[in-house]
């Protein structure tokens, strides 16, 4: 039996280390984009509070009639950046299960090649359906200011 290579095993963990490096710029690229999806979350609740606190008072009819309109889209932008936020979460998650797998294939000298080729790419389908949905909720949001702007402002 031939003598056993002491850096043998520092330099496959270091090549380890090295394919970990991209899944781990993904899992902070997704974290940079759950921050921006949160925070539009949290604004679009709060216009809808202030939507709900405000029909309540509302003695006019049209006032009501306009806000109940505005909030069933902003519930409807609400809908669709959760399930963005869920996609997005679950994409990172993958990921994480990636990473994980590349170390505990190398330690437990387990053949994990396709179950981290498919994790991956479930990662990205997950993640790309998340972008489209938030585009999606973005040209709602966009559509919607577009519309009033044409009622409130004068040409």
């Amino acid at each position: 039996m031939a003598p056993m290579n002491p850096f043998s095993a520092v330099t496959d963990l270091a090549s380890i280390i090295e394919l970990s490096v991209a899944p781990v710029f993904l899992l902070a690229g997704v974290a940079g984009f759950l921050n921006v999806m949160s925070g539009r979350l949290g604004r679009i609740i709060d216009r809808a509070r202030v939507l709900e606190h405000q029909a309540l008072k509302q003695e006019d009819t049209t006032q009501q009639v306009s806000s109940r309109r505005e909030l069933k889209v902003l519930w409807r932008r609400v809908t669709i950046i959760h399930w963005s936020i869920g996609l997005c979460t679950a994409a990172g998650l993958l990921v994480c299960v990636v990473i994980a797998c590349l170390f505990v294939g190398y330690f437990w000298l387990l053949h994990l090649d396709g179950l981290i080729v498919t994790l991956f790419v479930m990662a990205l389908l997950s993640l790309i359906i998340a972008l489209i949905l938030f585009l999606k909720e973005v040209q709602l949001s966009t559509r919607t200011m577009r519309i009033s702007r044409k009622y409130i402002v004068d040409d």
